[in-house]
């Protein structure tokens, strides 16, 4: 009998791979799921280019980082020079206060290659400097977490396991043709079975394949041996964590969007409500955080998104501080809050009945 229903649950899957990855309606999955892949190529091309101007405006200006560290407000533009050389770049801008005070501003601006010196003096005198740093291996980890956290997982992971497994039960509804699976005979568990495992198989491909894809175009713009060293180290760790991560958000987020489309007439509600539920999550208790699953998928981050520091004081206040769980508690936390919801969902699908005139 079990070679029976798992024989099945193929067949269906097979019938269910086209409609879960070339749907009309879920076409827009795939825009959720790409749109950080442009911006990180984006950023990586320009970032490279900078690279690349800088270090050649190096070589043609070079300064010692260390003669910068002596440079001190008040100095003049001739003390400057004589400490660090000529720049790649001023800029002098004479200008008139009141009828007859005349007032000049410069910036001017020193480079090694991957960071940026910038000096501004006013009438001659040296009045303020910022130091602007090239992206690092460091930093770039950083940047990914981020997005990856407050972006990808939150809402195109989300909202794509919406679109993909919402329409597994809800577009068959919509289409006039759930009632050819229902006819067939098969049990509705094993229906439902293979209608999660061909969401499953779609969602994991599409936002595995975007993740990867994210993360190399970020490493992109750094040289090779700078990126081989990064991923003997802690890369190919980071790597591993961010696809299992995905894939976990597809396991856990589809099995509750399969529910919510073969329980519910109208999704819209009770995706709001969820979405409402995971938002919250940081504000929550430590007790309640952890009736989620954001918490457990961000305990297993290998990179931790620090606040912005643009965060107003407030919500620092309002954000209630939790210790992540553990990686093997956070598996298992996912893995069993996914069955219960699929056996609650398989046993009310029994009950299921069908009738196009009412929805």
């Amino acid at each position: 009998m079990i070679r029976l229903w798992c024989t099945q649950v193929l067949a269906i899957v097979r019938l269910e791979m086209k409609k879960t990855f070339f749907a009309r309606r879920g076409l827009w999955v795939y825009l959720l799921a790409f749109a950080p892949l442009v911006l990180f190529v984006s950023h990586s091309v320009a970032t490279g280019h900078r690279r690349s101007q800088l270090e050649q405006m190096a070589r043609n200006h070079p300064f010692s980082r260390a003669a910068a560290g002596d440079i001190q407000t008040g100095m003049t533009r001739d003390e400057v020079t004589q400490k660090l050389g000529e720049p790649y770049s001023r800029w002098d801008r004479p200008t008139r206060e009141g009828h007859h005070r005349r007032h000049e501003r410069s910036h001017w601006r020193y480079t090694d290659g991957q960071s940026e010196l910038h000096l501004f003096f006013e009438n001659g005198k040296l009045t303020g400097t910022h130091r602007s740093e090239l992206d690092t291996l460091p930093k770039v980890s950083r940047i990914f977490a981020g997005v990856f956290q407050s972006y990808y997982l939150r809402l195109a992971v989300f909202f794509g396991c919406v679109g993909v497994f919402v329409n597994l039960f809800r577009g068959e509804m919509l289409d006039k043709s759930l009632h050819f699976y229902l006819l067939a005979p098969a049990r509705r568990e094993v229906l439902l079975a293979g209608k999660y495992a061909a969401g499953l198989l779609a969602t994991v491909v599409i936002f595995t394949s975007s993740t990867a894809l994210q993360w190399l175009a970020l490493l992109w713009q750094f040289d090779s041996a700078v990126v081989s060293e990064f991923l003997a180290s802690t890369g190919w760790s980071q790597f591993s964590s961010y696809l299992i991560v995905t894939a976990l958000a597809c396991v856990g987020y589809g099995s509750v969007f399969l529910a919510v489309g073969l329980l519910f007439r109208n999704p819209i509600i009770p995706t709001a409500i969820v979405l409402l539920w995971e938002g919250v999550n940081p504000f929550l208790p430590a007790a309640l955080k952890k009736i989620s699953m954001i918490y457990y998928l961000q305990s297993l981050c290998p990179v931790d998104a620090a606040r912005g520091k643009d965060v107003p004081g407030l919500v620092h206040l309002l954000i209630s501080p939790v210790q992540p769980a553990t990686k093997s508690v956070a598996v298992l936390s996912i893995v069993i809050l996914t069955g219960v919801v699929l056996v609650v969902a398989a046993l009310l699908s029994r009950r299921m009945e069908i009738n196009y005139s009412t929805e």
